[in-house]
C-alpha cells in the first residue's frame, strides 16, 4: 500500500463529519461518505453545517461505493453492526479498516467481519464536537490514535499517517495501541458517564463533590484494567481530570449529547464492561455498577414516557 487514494466513511456525525471534512478537501470525490438512501437525501436537502459553513460531503448509498483503501468507521457502538453491513462493498482485497469508537470490543466485531488482518486498531480524543441535527459546533478537531494490533509499523499504518498529514489531521501512532484504548476508556467510563447522568458540562468537573465521584469510579476501571493486563494507574485518572477541566466549560460529553437528544447512550460500553471484566477478576465494582444502573433506568424512564 504505497498511498491512499480512496477513502470511506461510514458515520456522518460528530466525529466522522469532522474527519471527513479534513479528508475530502484533499480527496474530493474520493472521499466517500456511506449512508443509506433516505439519509444521503435528507442531508442533500438540508446540508451539514461545521461551525457555520455548510459542507456538500460526497455523500453516496452502499451499493454506489467502491472499494476503498481506506475504510474508517465513526458511528456510536450501537450502530456498528448495521454499519458492518453498510460498508460491504467498500471492502477490497486491500483495504485496511480503522474504528474510531469508543470502548475496547469494535475491533473484535470488524475483525469477525472482514478478517483481522484487515483490522486496525483506534481511537479519537480531545475532540469538541456538538451535533444537533446536522448542525455541528467544533471547539477542537481531536487527535486520531491507531496502530497495528501487535504495535508494528507497517507499511499501511505509514501510508495512511502520510494521508493525515497531508489533510492536516492531527494523529499520533502509539507505541502500544491497546493501552491507549484503555486509557481512552478510563476517560470514558469516569467523565461520560457522569457527565451524563449529572447532566454537567465539562465546567462541572471543577466541582470537589463531581472529582470525588470520578476518582471513585475510576479507580474501578483502573482495577479493571490492571487485571487485563494494561498498566493505568491513578496518574493517569489525575491527567484525565485535569484534560477534562481544561475543555471549554460549557462544552458537553458525547453522551450527555445522546441523553439530551433522548438517544440510547453506549453506558453498556463503558460503564458494562468494567462491571463484566470486574466480575471476571473478581474485582468489585459498586460505583460503576450504579451508576451503570442510574443510566439504564433513566433510558428506561425515558421509553416510558414516550409510550405515555
Amino acid at each position: 500500500m504505497q498511498k491512499i487514494q480512496k477513502v470511506a466513511v461510514v458515520g456522518l456525525g460528530a466525529v466522522g463529519a469532522v474527519v471527513a471534512e479534513q479528508l475530502q478537501a484533499i480527496l474530493g470525490k474520493e472521499l466517500y461518505c456511506v449512508m443509506d438512501a433516505a439519509r444521503k437525501a435528507r442531508y442533500e436537502k438540508s446540508g451539514m453545517f461545521i461551525n457555520g459553513k455548510k459542507i456538500d460531503f460526497h455523500s453516496v448509498t452502499p451499493d454506489e461505493v467502491p472499494p476503498v483503501d481506506l475504510l474508517i468507521f465513526a458511528t456510536k457502538n450501537l450502530q456498528l453492526k448495521d454499519a458492518l453491513d453498510v460498508a460491504q462493498k467498500a471492502v477490497g482485497p486491500q483495504t485496511a479498516i480503522l474504528s474510531l469508537l469508543n470502548g475496547v470490543h469494535s475491533e473484535a466485531e470488524i475483525e469477525k467481519a472482514f478478517g483481522a488482518e484487515k483490522t486496525l486498531y483506534g481511537f479519537i480524543v480531545n475532540l469538541q464536537s456538538i451535533n444537533k441535527s446536522g448542525v455541528i459546533d467544533c471547539a477542537a478537531k481531536g487527535i486520531i490514535l491507531f496502530g497495528e494490533k501487535d504495535n508494528r509499523v507497517s507499511e499501511r499504518v505509514r501510508a495512511i499517517s502520510n494521508l493525515f498529514e497531508a489533510a492536516h489531521v492531527t494523529h499520533k501512532v502509539p507505541e502500544n495501541i491497546r493501552f491507549e484504548m484503555w486509557k481512552k476508556l478510563l476517560m470514558n467510563t469516569v467523565f461520560n458517564s457522569l457527565g451524563a447522568i449529572c447532566r454537567s458540562t465539562f465546567g462541572g468537573f471543577h466541582s470537589p463533590v463531581m472529582q470525588k465521584m470520578a476518582r471513585q469510579v475510576g479507580r474501578e476501571v483502573i482495577a479493571v484494567a490492571n487485571a487485563e493486563g494494561f498498566p493505568l494507574t491513578e496518574e493517569h485518572l489525575e491527567e484525565d481530570l485535569r484534560i477534562t477541566c481544561n475543555y471549554t466549560p460549557l462544552g458537553k460529553c458525547s453522551m450527555l449529547q445522546d441523553v439530551e437528544a433522548g438517544r440510547k447512550t453506549e453506558n453498556a460500553f463503558f460503564c458494562g464492561t468494567i462491571c463484566e471484566l470486574g466480575k471476571s477478576h473478581g474485582i468489585p465494582t459498586p460505583y460503576c455498577e450504579f451508576l451503570g444502573g442510574l443510566l439504564e433506568g433513566t433510558e428506561y424512564a425515558r421509553e416510558l414516557q414516550k409510550k405515555a
